[in-house]
């Protein structure tokens, strides 16, 4: 079980120790997207939907999770979040209208962010879900993944994206 970083030599859960790492600025982009019908786009852009403003409470919320993500997620480590930035664009071609995710977190510690922006961006996405769904509970929620990484010692991640 010794390969497995987050099991003991019983084989069961611990949280890995981070003391002995280099502290160095970690940053990591997610993104997540909501698949809408035209109504809830138009209810979105023209600000039609009766619980608010769904783009600004989403971003506040992804931010507030950023900032919870060691509240729920096991074994990650609570770290001092230095700055969450999360973005919204759409995209629309015929009858398809998704709104896109982008969660970036920063840090200067001694492990990255990337469950960070990844809780960040899932966590708006389900708050924009929450907030329309009283219009349409069709809504699919995803792909999530990680775009970038940087920082630390298994050095920097970005993936191809199409």
């Amino acid at each position: 079980m010794s390969e497995f970083t987050h099991f003991n030599d019983q084989g069961r859960a611990k949280m890995v120790d981070i003391s002995a790492k280099e502290t160095t600025v970690r940053t990591a982009l997610a993104k997540s997207s909501v698949e809408l019908t035209k109504e809830v786009y138009d209810k979105i852009t023209n600000h039609e939907i009766g619980k608010g403003d769904v783009l600004s409470v989403a971003q506040v919320a992804g931010i507030m999770a950023a900032k919870q993500t060691a509240n729920v997620i096991p074994m990650c480590h609570p770290i001092p979040i230095k700055g969450v930035d999360i973005d919204f664009d759409w995209k629309t071609d015929e009858n398809k209208y998704v709104l896109l995710i982008s969660a970036t977190v920063k840090t200067k510690g001694s492990t990255g962010v990337e469950m960070e922006a990844l809780t960040s961006a899932s966590i708006a996405a389900l708050t924009v879900y929450d907030m329309c769904k009283a219009v349409d509970k069709g809504m699919v929620i995803g792909p999530t993944y990680l775009v970038e990484k940087t920082g630390g010692n298994s050095g920097d991640f970005h993936r191809e994206e199409s």
